[in-house]
């Protein structure tokens, strides 16, 4: 027996939804049939009130036409409100899974991008426009031409081949635009997203002079998106512009055969002209959705683009909460390949840290110290072996509640918009004793107070007016903010003066001093003096682990040795 297909989170904010759905197309029935009412009226006009001559009866008729085209209009604004309503609680449900998963996209690919919140809004869009109504309409276009067989049989059957000639359109119009919109749409997205790229560097790429470089790229995927649009529109416009010319042309052939009819007194001359208004509205659905094929495939597309990204990220399964961590940390072998790469960039790390104890990862550029401090976080996966916390796989843990134990300052900082309060307090609610604390401890408090809002001071992503070395800082305070059991700082001097440095000597010594597990990266030998263990890294494999003195006189033996193979190949 075939195994049921897993549904995901959009299968299911949509089947929420359905009752909406069919509120609406319970509406679309009242709607379809009072589309009815030109025709009937006009049958009525001229069988019955022309051939009587009654005023009386042409007053009753018109303010009864008038009533329901008032109810037909009220009916469609119900309708209209009704999807609109869809669109936003589609919105409102998958909002929030999707910004998780955008985020969890972006470790597991290593690249970041929002087109998966742009896909949920142009579905939405989609949901609550005119092209959903040809979806709710199509379904009556069988009563209509059933009607017009009532009215004549070669009524009928002009209706029919109608449908065919316009249905076969459409299918043609799906199969020469699907692929060129598709392609400018991927292209589209990648566009977008080196924009925002170039945009966060745009200091480098203004002072280096790379705009016309990086314009030239943009101007070249453009031309290549409008040229595919193009072809798209042409052959699409092309079949559009014919299938309305087939429309109108049927509606007054469809009223010269009513007149050969009517001439051999087959049919009235009122139903002449109803068949001729009630073929126009069992096309106008198929017109519609050939007019809206367009935002159709954009929404098709996102559809599928949402629905892989949810069943490759599935929603976390609620697991039972673990009791705060002391701060032990144990890597078991541990075999690390970046995402997206199928090299492994670490291989066999093996140490164990107890609460408390600091750590100095040491090594040459290249030699995978950041790639493990992103797997000793938990930020990447390990191919094989273990990272532990507190004898907890580290995976294991929810981030929202291992979070606030976890202090860490990646080699490139990243500051967020919002005030320096915000960020020390890593947006979360605001505690302006922890976070005046943090502060002193990084030894920013003085600075952040010389500015003119103090901690209420805006920064943008970049840091904006805050040097290198002050944002550094700020990501230092950040990450010890709370009081965190594991602090790992990856280059924390990188950027630091030497009043920088003192302040993160002293601030090292205050962490310490709390009890908190420290593991710092750095290529500065001055820090590594306050760290209790010390680790070697070299091309992604552990070349020693131990006490400073030990691994540094492991260094020193192995320089020594090097010297000497050289001397002895020198002579």
């Amino acid at each position: 027996m075939a195994q049921k297909k897993q549904k995901t989170d959009l299968h299911k904010a949509l089947g929420l939804c359905r009752q909406s759905f069919l509120t609406a197309g319970f509406f679309s029935l009242f709607i379809n049939a009072l589309m009815l009412v030109p025709a009937i009226y006009m049958l009525q006009l001229y069988d019955r009130v022309i051939t009587s001559g009654s005023e009386s009866t042409l007053l009753m008729l018109t303010i009864i036409v008038v009533v329901l085209f008032i109810t037909l209009g009220l009916l469609e604004w119900v309708r209209s409100r009704i999807l609109i309503k869809v669109g936003t609680r589609l919105d409102l449900l998958l909002n929030a899974r999707l910004f998780d998963a955008t985020f969890k996209s972006s470790l597991m690919t290593g690249k970041g991008s929002s087109q998966p919140l742009d896909d949920l809004r142009g579905l939405r869009q989609f949901l609550s426009g005119n092209g959903m109504f040809a979806f709710f309409d199509s379904p009556w276009v069988p009563i209509y031409i059933a009607v017009m067989y009532l009215f004549h049989p070669w009524y009928g059957t002009v209706a029919v081949i109608t449908v065919i000639i316009l249905l076969t359109l459409a299918l043609i119009n799906e199969k020469r635009t699907n692929k060129p919109l598709q392609e400018a749409n991927v292209i589209s997205i990648e566009q977008r997203e080196q924009l925002n790229k170039n945009l966060r560097n745009a200091e480098v790429v203004q002072s280096m002079g790379m705009l016309n470089g990086l314009r030239q790229r943009w101007n070249s995927s453009s031309e290549k998106i409008l040229e595919l649009q193009e072809s798209a529109s042409k052959k699409g416009g092309s079949i559009s512009t014919l299938s309305k010319n087939i429309r109108l042309m049927s509606q007054s052939l469809i009223l010269g055969l009513g007149a050969y009819l009517v001439l051999e007194q087959q049919i009235t001359p009122g139903l002449m002209i109803a068949g001729s208004i009630l073929l126009g509205r069992a096309l106008a659905p198929i017109d519609l959705m050939i007019n809206a094929w367009k935002g159709f495939i954009a929404a098709r597309g996102q559809y599928g683009r949402l629905n892989e990204l949810l069943t490759k990220i599935p929603n976390e399964e609620e697991r039972m909460p673990l009791p705060a961590p002391e701060g032990n940390l144990q890597a078991e072998s541990i075999i690390v390949v970046p995402p997206g790469g199928r090299v492994p960039v670490i291989q066999g790390v093996n140490f164990e840290l107890k609460a408390g104890q600091s750590l100095g990862i040491i090594g040459p550029s290249a030699a995978g110290k950041s790639t493990l401090a992103r797997a000793l976080l938990g930020i990447w996966p390990v191919a094989n072996g273990k990272v532990r916390l507190d004898g907890a796989d580290v995976y294991d843990w929810k981030r929202e509640e291992l979070g606030p134990y976890i202090g860490y300052l990646p080699q490139d900082v990243e500051l967020f918009d919002g005030t320096i309060s915000e960020n020390i307090a890593r947006f979360g609610e605001v505690d302006p004793a922890a976070v005046v604390d943090a502060a002193k401890k990084a030894d920013v408090h003085d600075m952040i107070l010389a500015l003119e809002q103090g901690y209420d001071t805006k920064i943008s992503g970049t840091g904006g007016v805050l040097s290198g070395g002050q944002r550094q800082r700020i990501g230092l305070a950040r990450a010890i903010y709370g009081n965190p059991r594991l602090v790992l700082l990856d280059e924390p001097n990188a950027n630091l003066d030497d009043k920088g440095e003192l302040a993160l000597a002293g601030a090292i010594e205050k962490v310490k001093a709390h009890g908190t597990t420290l593991i710092i990266i750095s290529h500065k030998k001055g820090i590594l003096g306050q760290l209790d263990n010390l680790l070697m890294m070299r091309d992604g494999y552990q070349v020693a682990y131990g006490s400073k003195e030990d691994v540094m006189k492991h260094i020193q033996q192995s320089t020594q040795a090097i010297k000497n193979t050289a001397t002895t190949a020198q002579s």
